[in-house]
């Protein structure tokens, strides 16, 4: 399983996400450097674990239309991969991400519009590079495809398996920094179940190494973590005494 810690972005530097609740988020505080500068941040994280995967939740393009473009590129020039979330709403918005240097680009529930758009999107770029998130609060899609009547989180992750997806983030904003444990591995395994294939990736609400073991044993593929390596209760010690390591995806 593969440990991905999150850079969110809100007014260009990196925010402490609480409970999805945007207006709350402030810039981080943070054991690991005392900027709030995402390559910063980055180069304390890679100091720390030796990751060089990153997944980006560009706020800035999700809310406001404003992908911090530059952020993506100074990321990518260091040495890093990036997984990005900037709010895609086109095919065109994802070539920009591409051009920006990113290596996968993020199709969230929460801002793509159709069910027929992302099998086109995931035919033209490929399964490798396209990674769906069904995007949660509270155990509730934010919303649904205008294609789709569906608002069940196990019958749109159906739906998009069947239209080419083979990467599957799963993700409860409500948990998301609140370090109130993992809500999602219920759906995760339902998901397993139809689709043992599927790359599962979840996130929100790990507190602790325990929960990332408990993760691994599920034969998840990725976990997202950010505010445990903050705060200090996910270390590199804490790690190698479970054994756990940031196996990596193949990339393109």
């Amino acid at each position: 399983m593969q440990i991905i810690p999150v850079l969110d972005i809100l007014n260009s530097v990196v925010v402490r996400g609480v409970a999805g609740d945007r207006s709350q988020y402030r810039p981080v505080e943070s054991r690991l450097t005392s900027s709030a500068q995402a390559l910063d941040v980055a180069n304390a994280i890679q100091q720390q674990f030796g990751w060089q995967d990153l997944y980006v939740a560009d706020l800035d393009a999700i809310l406001h239309d404003n992908a911090n473009f530059e952020i993506y590129e100074q990321l990518s020039s260091a040495g890093f991969r990036l997984i990005v979330d900037s709010g895609l709403k086109t095919s065109a918005d994802a070539e920009a991400a591409f051009a920006a240097g990113v290596q996968r680009v993020i199709v969230g529930l929460e801002t793509w519009p159709t069910l027929a758009s992302l099998e086109m999107l995931v035919h033209k770029f490929g399964e490798e590079r396209v990674i769906f998130s069904l995007d949660l609060r509270g155990g509730q899609v934010l919303r649904t495809f205008r294609d789709m009547l569906s608002s069940e989180p196990i019958e749109i992750a159906a739906a998009v398996i069947e239209a080419g997806v083979q990467q599957l983030v799963v993700l409860d904003l409500a948990s998301v920094g609140t370090g109130s444990g993992i809500s999602t591995l219920p759906l995760c395994r339902e998901i397993q179940q139809f689709s043992p294939s599927v790359k599962l990736i979840t996130g929100g609400g790990v507190r602790q190494t325990s929960d990332l073991i408990e993760l691994s044993r599920c034969g998840l593929s990725g976990v997202l973590v950010a505010s445990a390596l903050h705060d200090g209760t996910i270390t590199a010690v804490t790690l190698a005494e479970a054994s756990l390591s940031a196996t990596e995806f193949k990339h393109p």
